[in-house]
């Protein structure tokens, strides 16, 4: 099945990624897929071990590791699968949220030529100065400071040379790995890998434009005109392209320096206060957020304010999507576990599940939150316990919304570092009933009304229509009924080889007691010519059994 992949551009990235596997203790995923057999076939031999030290680790420590090993696709992968709360378990969610974009910065010299070719003229000429040794290097990309003639600081972030090659090479295998863990691994179907594959070839490829990444700043920075406790750099866009961001210095200590905050004099709740108020607002209210606000994308500025840099993951929200997490937040905190099942079967997309069970399991989840303070809810925590009943059921959450769910928890674990007393319900709260006055205002209400009134009418309007093509086509003999059985067909189909065979079978037979007759008929003094058709009989009856034992091997290959 890898064939149509195995090509002389990606043998060599196959054999890496299998080696890679196998070093890692999954020598059994590689063999299952395919991977040995058509590397094999294509003359490059893989060396097998045990892996017996790696397998001392842990499954998911494991994975990351490999992870790492495999380079800024399968980094960025791992990036977002860490926001599938929805789909693994919380030891592999804080696997992957481990996985580092850190890796060497490549020489100046290397990325000079593509940066004057981005800018159009020479780094010494667009800029008084420019740092040649990084200020920060990952995966996809390497930082440099630099100074405008005016004096400002700016940021130069340059896209790696020849990265995008390399990405879209491992996306057509990842596509293709999916396909074929989907078929041959039904134990790993429940992980969903194509739509996983999909959701992150969107999401890698909207990163690797660095204009829409600028474009993701200002649209955001928009929605904070008038905000004077956050910052969001400035964009140069005589100089950004798709492969270079040319964007204002932040001048602040990096989130995770908490010793640094301290030092400063800054006030920890007031931070922990207006970072929620930033996220929140984002989310919720303007339903277009940063999908990645961990602590190496956020600065707290000497004056109180809150830098946020990286737009390269961002998530949406439509209205509706927002007025549901309003529903499911209150019907937690609110103690209504019918609610939040409604909410979780809208997400679901119509999956078949015991609806009875699982509101039981709901009220037995928010009864343990009956009586405890709004200050002592943990949102991040009770939205993780519920992402764990969706794995429990078999549910998924479309991505925006598992993206957004892993940015309260990761806005939650930020509020609590700064403030053990922080209140992530009361924070909410406001952006909750603005969300549900908003849905319920009387201008809302008539616009959904109208709207549905007038979907109703066309519908009347065209009712006679398609009646009457209907009826036409009907009188016609034009009517089908079309009924996609996929299990009958593939019954048929197991049936049809079947009769194949029986009669291949049958054929073979009577080709060999045919031959016999006429073999046997020469000793008693038939034409000597007759010799010719019956050795022609027992060729032919070898040929079709050949045929069948060959057939039979390929089927059960194929189970």
């Amino acid at each position: 099945m890898w064939e149509a992949l195995a090509t002389v551009r990606d043998l060599g990235r196959l054999q890496e990624i299998a080696a890679v596997l196998i070093r890692y203790g999954f020598g059994d995923i590689v063999r299952r897929v395919g991977l040995a057999d058509v590397l094999q076939r294509a003359g490059r031999l893989l060396h097998w071990n045990d892996a017996g030290q790696m397998l001392q680790m842990s499954a998911p420590v494991r994975v990351r590791r490999a992870m790492e090993e495999l380079g800024p696709t399968f980094v960025k992968l791992g990036q977002v699968l860490a926001t599938r709360v929805d789909l693994f378990a919380p030891e592999w969610i804080a696997e992957f949220s481990e996985l580092q974009n850190a890796v060497p910065a490549l020489p100046y010299e290397q990325i000079r030529d593509q940066l004057e070719a981005d800018l159009g003229q020479t780094p010494e000429t667009a800029f008084a100065r420019l740092d040649e040794r990084p200020l920060a290097a990952a995966s996809l990309a390497q930082a440099h400071r630099a100074w405008l003639h005016d004096g400002t600081p700016v940021i130069l972030k340059v896209r790696r040379p020849g990265i995008r090659d390399v990405v879209e090479a491992d996306l057509r295998l990842l596509a293709r790995l999916a396909e074929i863990i989907e078929a041959r691994l039904p134990d790993l179907r429940r992980y969903r890998p194509s739509e996983v594959v999909q959701q992150f070839t969107q999401s890698l490829r909207r990163e690797l434009d660095f204009a829409a990444e600028c474009r993701n700043a200002e649209r955001i920075a928009a929605n904070f005109a008038g905000h004077p406790d956050v910052l969001i750099p400035r964009v140069h866009w005589q100089w950004t392209c798709e492969s270079l961001n040319v964007q204002d210095f932040v001048d602040g200590i990096p989130g995770r320096d908490l010793a640094a905050v301290d030092a400063a004099g800054l006030d920890r709740v007031a931070l922990a206060h207006t970072g929620a108020g930033i996220v929140l607002k984002m989310a919720l209210d303007d339903g277009c957020f940063h999908a990645d606000p961990h602590p190496g994308n956020i600065f707290y500025l000497r004056d109180g304010r809150i830098g946020i840099i990286d737009f390269g993951m961002v998530g949406h929200l439509s209205e509706q999507r927002r007025f549901q997490v309003a529903r499911l937040l209150h019907g937690l905190v609110a103690q209504e576990p019918e609610a939040v099942a409604d909410v979780l079967l809208e997400w679901a997309g119509g999956v078949e599940i015991d609806e009875a069970r699982l509101q039981q399991d709901l009220g037995n989840f928010v009864d343990q939150y009956r009586g405890v303070p709004l200050k002592d809810l943990r949102v991040g925590l009770m939205l993780g316990d519920v992402t764990a009943l969706l794995r429990q059921y078999g549910l998924t959450l479309p991505a925006d919304l598992a993206l957004m769910i892993k940015a309260f928890l990761t806005l939650e674990g930020m509020g609590r570092q700064l403030d053990p007393d922080f209140d992530m319900a009361g924070a909410a709260r406001p952006y909750l009933e603005r969300i549900m006055r908003r849905r319920y205002a009387p201008r809302a209400v008539l616009r959904r009304s109208r709207r549905s009134l007038l979907g109703a009418l066309d519908l009347a309007g065209d009712l006679p229509r398609d009646l009457r093509r209907l009826l036409l086509a009907a009188r016609r003999g034009r009517m089908r009924l079309m009924v996609d059985t996929p299990a009958l067909k593939g019954f048929g189909d197991q049936v049809n080889r079947a009769a194949n065979r029986l009669t291949m079978g049958i054929v073979t037979a009577a080709l060999i007691i045919g031959s016999s007759i006429v073999m046997n008929s020469i000793g008693s003094g038939a034409h000597r010519g007759l010799l010719v058709l019956g050795v022609a009989g027992f060729l032919g009856a070898g040929l079709c059994g050949v045929w069948i034992l060959f057939s039979i091997w390929r089927s059960n290959r194929q189970r």
